[in-house]
């Protein structure tokens, strides 16, 4: 499994600057999905509905990663404002990330190789002070052990970047616990040496 891990947007982020008497607003967020990317669009849109245009790129996935990208224009000239952005979001070094530059046009035609330079400025002004964390693969173990083995695994977890998401006391505990991918193999040695072997460990369904 990927265990790839990357700068993504930790919050939103709006940075404004002013051209030629045109006002942009750029605003920056995180967008895991290719759904949550068009919702945060959507949502710019209905918070500047009186802009000339709410013109948008994302990038979905690892920073440079042109699986799943999208961009528009809103009406700009082809080529002057979706394509730059996403152009300056590829090689930003960031991923999961979408962007708005939403225009409100002050009367002086900048043409289009000051439209390219405008909302390429945008994007990269954003990035510039984009707060960032850090997205970690993370997959879920459920894991039953006996009573006597609860302190040895508790000693392991901060080792393995362990988090408990549950626990549960019957005849037996029964954890469900979330951490990296890449630390799961190593994990599971160390459970069973902890344990000598008596210990049940299932993997659930990675989480994004």
């Amino acid at each position: 499994m990927d265990d790839k891990r990357y700068r993504i947007p930790a919050g939103l982020h709006r940075v404004e600057q002013d051209i030629e008497k045109s006002r942009f607003i750029t605003t920056a967020a995180h967008a895991p999905t290719v759904e949550e990317a068009k919702a945060f669009i959507a949502r710019v849109r209905d918070e500047f509905p009186d802009a000339n245009h709410n013109c948008w790129a994302y990038v979905v996935g690892p920073p440079g990663s042109t699986a799943q990208v999208g961009m528009s224009d809103d009406g700009e000239p082809h080529g002057t404002a979706g394509r730059p952005m996403l152009t300056a979001l590829l090689h930003g070094g960031v991923g999961d990330v979408a962007m708005v530059v939403t225009r409100y046009f002050g009367g002086t035609l900048l043409g289009k190789g000051g439209l390219v330079r405008a909302y390429t400025s945008g994007v990269q002004q954003a990035l510039e002070g984009l707060p960032t964390t850090e997205r970690v693969r993370k997959v879920r173990l459920a894991v039953e052990l006996e009573y006597a083995s609860i302190d040895g695994l508790r000693r392991l977890l901060p080792s393995y970047e362990v988090q408990v998401v549950s626990e549960e006391y019957a005849a037996t505990v029964g954890y469900r616990l979330e951490l990296p991918v890449s630390r799961v193999e190593d994990f599971k040695v160390a459970l069973l040496d902890l344990t000598q072997g008596q210990v049940l460990i299932e993997a659930e369904e990675p989480e994004g």
